[in-house]
């Protein structure tokens, strides 16, 4: 007798999450790639006939119907933290001993220190990705947050789950996960799956991905999850944020108890207990990398005691329990052919070296950045020298020295050129500045410049408007500046009519400029490229005056006297302004339906108790969740972190708090309850 369609389902659902643990946690899979898809198709035609047994954490519902709308912002619970670097094996030694000083009460000498076996370690392979944290509550994946700038990030948790790798339920065979539990890894594209994808993208005529890293990064931005699912993105793990309650002692546990749970680790990852045994790893490892599926610059050093990485604590960047070790940057020798220079959307003139074509980290390299002049003498680079490449971050290539000429006769030096390469008017060295500048607003290659910046993902993020399309509309005449940007939509015969268009090409670019008009002031702000005046200083400018006309009308002085501005970024700013063609941008821009206004930020009365006070939260609440509670103590004046210290004020606690509640105590830390808060917030305090 056959199963019934809900028996069935429950059989597939369970089979086809076996089959994902076998293939991304263990590494070990019994059925090919068809087998599976197999499985999961037969999945998929059961629900379609009975959707009343589809559930939430259905396979098939890894991939929603309809596009996202955008990325809400969401405040971390815990902060996610950068880590420090090293290239010297010095440097590890100098933090190992740190580390001894930092958790023993009687350190021992630095060769006691060498040969003991004291410090537990935590060594595993530096994965250069895109890093996330994954909240799980009650063993269900409820939310996935971007790094974003490590105290907020955004909301990509409908991309998330389209990613094979992240288990949309925890395993509970061996272990049952707690109540709430945030994973923190990396999402990268393999770079098997980084070819894959750029064979497609050059067969269709499309621009290549630079690195399997910008394409992640750009494949999460997406607002069509079923795009996202085409990538065949990876997820692994490295760390936590909070876990709540917290029944490991060391990471070690912790990690081990995530692959209980189906969540995949690094299986390279290693506990070592000797400082030497960690530096024979680094070494050990180098070699092995060319053989890796993923990019990876070097190795992640942790410490493995839970208890001595709170003791350790943090610095306002980086946590002090753990360190990267980065190996040198991969090096070629190639040809100088020929020397350009590129003029930047400031008008900041730089050389460029036309190489022959050379294999470096991934990709053939035909032309690399040489800084500036002083560089190019320093160095003495000339054209037809052999020279000395790397990638500077594994990302940019940049020249490092040269050779000198395979003949006996080299070259004349390089010179500084006294006109811009593209509009023909003087350059200016400022005093102190090293790098040459063309001041003319209206040069041609400054203004495509300033488009491709205007349109990047950190400002007005038009999806559809690379850098080859915005060059391809300025070469046919449709774009002089940001204003013609909004006014494509009424050239859309033209815009079809372009080498590798087509009408879907052209909808999904209008679209993107329709939704790019309510990014509103503080992105507008940093997409005009006004110089000294980036994402930070954009969003406090926008958080002070609230709209465009306000900045415009106030004072140099005035923008000088703004918290976090300074004279230098408030000159640049009100120059620009105050010009005829800084003017002329913002009319346009604002004729053309541009949001530049946004939301003044509400000051915190200085009469709030909680006004500059370092507030730590623990536990759960009944009247407030993370977000809601973070953003009122902020809207109070304080300030909320993750871990508690000698520097907190006050802990907040809620019900079944964590540790961070006994290390107050231990510290003579004040803490409230959630009424004595509410109190506070409603304004019943005495």
């Amino acid at each position: 007798m056959s199963a019934s369609p809900a028996k069935r389902i429950q059989c597939l659902c369970r089979e086809i999450e076996r089959h994902n643990r076998l293939y991304y946690v263990e590494a070990a899979p019994e059925i090919t790639d068809q087998a599976f898809d197999r499985l999961l198709a037969e999945l998929a035609d059961l629900e379609s006939k009975y959707p009343a047994l589809v559930t939430a954490d259905s396979p098939t519902q890894r991939v929603g119907e309809q596009p996202l709308e955008g990325f809400a912002s969401v405040v971390h619970a815990q902060r996610m933290y950068s880590i420090d670097n090293t290239y010297e094996r010095e440097d590890l030694l100098a933090w190992h001993r740190r580390v001894v000083k930092g958790v023993m009460e009687d350190p021992p000498t630095f060769e006691e220190e060498l040969d003991s076996e004291m410090i537990g370690y935590i060594t595993e392979p530096k994965i250069d990705g895109v890093a996330v944290s994954l909240r799980y509550e009650d063993g269900a994946l409820v939310q996935a947050v971007s790094r974003g700038d490590g105290i907020r990030g955004d909301d990509i948790t409908a991309n998330a789950r389209t990613i094979q790798s992240i288990p949309l339920v925890l395993a509970r065979d061996q272990q049952r996960p707690p109540r709430v539990l945030e994973v923190r890894g990396e999402i990268y594209m393999p770079d098997s799956e980084f070819r894959r994808i750029n064979d497609r993208r050059a067969q269709r005529g499309d621009e290549p991905f630079a690195n399997p890293r910008n394409a992640t990064a750009g494949t999460l931005k997406q607002l069509d999850t079923r795009a996202v699912a085409q990538r065949r993105l990876r997820f692994i793990a490295h760390g936590r944020g909070e876990v709540h309650p917290d029944p490991f002692a060391t990471q070690t546990e912790f990690m081990q108890a995530l692959r209980n749970w189906s969540v995949p680790t690094n299986p390279l990852a290693k506990g070592l207990t000797r400082i030497d045994d960690v530096w024979q790893y680094i070494e050990s490892f180098d070699p092995q990398r060319e053989r890796l599926d993923y990019g990876t610059d070097g190795i992640v050093v942790k410490v493995d005691r839970l208890d001595w990485q709170v003791r350790l604590g943090h610095t306002s960047k980086s946590p002090r329990w753990c360190l990267a070790y980065k190996y040198a940057a991969e090096q070629a020798e190639t040809r100088m052919t020929g020397l350009i220079w590129q003029v930047g959307k400031g008008g900041t003139v730089t050389p460029v070296a036309e190489l022959d074509p050379v294999f470096l980290a991934g990709t053939t390299v035909k032309r690399a950045s040489l800084h500036n002049i002083d560089e190019i003498e320093r160095k003495d680079i000339r054209i037809g020298d052999a020279v000395m490449i790397e990638k500077a971050g594994e990302i940019i290539p940049q020249v490092v020295e040269s050779r000198g000429a395979s003949g006996q006769h080299r070259a004349e030096p390089v010179p500084a050129p006294t006109t811009c390469p593209s509009c023909g008017r003087s350059v200016i060295r400022e005093e102190g500045q090293v790098a040459l500048r063309c001041v003319n607003l209206a040069c041609p290659a400054q203004i495509r410049e300033r488009l491709i910046w205007f349109a990047g993902r950190g400002q007005m993020d038009i999806d559809g408007l690379g850098d080859k399309v915005v060059h391809q509309l300025c070469d046919a005449g449709l774009l002089r500046g940001f204003a013609d940007i909004y006014c494509l939509a009424t050239q859309q015969e033209q815009l079809v009519e372009l080498d590798r268009m087509g009408q879907k090409k052209v909808d999904n670019l209008l679209t993107g400029i329709e939704q790019s008009k309510g990014r509103g002031l503080a992105r507008v702000l940093a997409a005009l490229g006004i110089r000294f005046v980036g994402a930070r200083a954009s969003q406090v400018l926008a958080n002070e005056f609230g709209d465009i006309d306000a900045i415009t009308a106030t004072s140099m002085d005035g923008l000088a006297n703004v918290a976090d501005i300074g004279p230098v970024t408030a000159a640049s700013l009100h120059q620009f302004l105050g010009s005829d063609v800084g003017q002329e941008i913002v009319a346009e821009l604002k004729a053309m339906g541009i949001d530049m206004t946004a939301p003044r930020k509400v000051r915190p009365s200085l009469d709030s108790p909680l006004h500059g006070k370092t507030v730590v939260i623990t536990g759960t609440f009944e009247h407030f969740d993370r977000q809601s509670l973070r953003k009122a103590l902020e809207g109070q004046g304080a300030k909320v972190t993750g871990s508690v210290s000698k520097k907190t004020h006050l802990v907040i606690v809620g019900e079944s708090p964590g540790t961070k509640l006994d290390k107050a105590q231990a510290l003579g830390i004040e803490t409230w309850d959630e009424s004595t808060l509410r109190s506070v917030l409603e304004g019943d305090a005495s």
